[in-house]
């Protein structure tokens, strides 16, 4: 957590918006950076979403909001759904 500055122990919020997981300091919040320097996503968390065991997300540090984005592939197939059908919406092949 380098990117963002964030600290072990650093108290974090997450939530879901949209298909992603938005993961922020939160002084409230229930789940902290672990010693390591990493964020665990908590099995409802993961229920959030559909990920199982194993599923690769991809990750987007966003410094200047001070917050972690995850995309889980459900999220990724719907951007490349719509970018294909915006590319070819012209009726090109």
């Amino acid at each position: 957590m380098i990117a963002l500055g964030w600290a072990p122990g650093l108290r974090l919020g997450i939530r879901e918006s949209g298909g992603l997981i938005i993961v922020g300091p939160d002084p409230r919040g229930v789940f902290r950076v672990t010693k390591e320097g990493h964020v665990r996503l908590p099995a409802v968390v993961r229920q959030w979403c559909g990920l199982t065991a194993g599923d690769r997300v991809l990750l987007a540090a966003d410094p200047r909001a001070g917050r972690l984005v995850l995309h889980p592939p459900a999220s990724l197939d719907a951007v490349v759904a719509r970018v294909q059908d915006e590319a070819f919406a012209g009726g090109e092949s």
